[in-house]
């Protein structure tokens, strides 16, 4: 898919197809990320990676403090 970067007012912008926002789920106001790769390229992604990083640590420390967790939860 090839995006024509604009003129957005004083900024410039990207306008994504109706068919790229649907199949992103994003709606007005919704943030993307961009991640930069070691190759040169770059990623759009509607999840923050920096989130998905402290999720998989926070799996983990249940996973961990599985018994803990169990017996604060009563």
């Amino acid at each position: 898919m090839k995006l024509e970067v604009k003129r957005v007012g004083n900024s410039t912008g990207l306008i994504l197809p109706k068919e790229l926002v649907g199949r992103l789920k994003l709606e007005q106001g919704d943030w993307l990320y961009v991640t930069e790769n070691a190759d040169g390229t770059v990623r759009l992604s509607p999840y923050d990676p920096t989130f998905e990083k402290g999720m998989k640590i926070a799996e983990r420390a249940m996973k961990t403090y599985r018994n803990a967790l169990a017996e604060l939860a009563k």
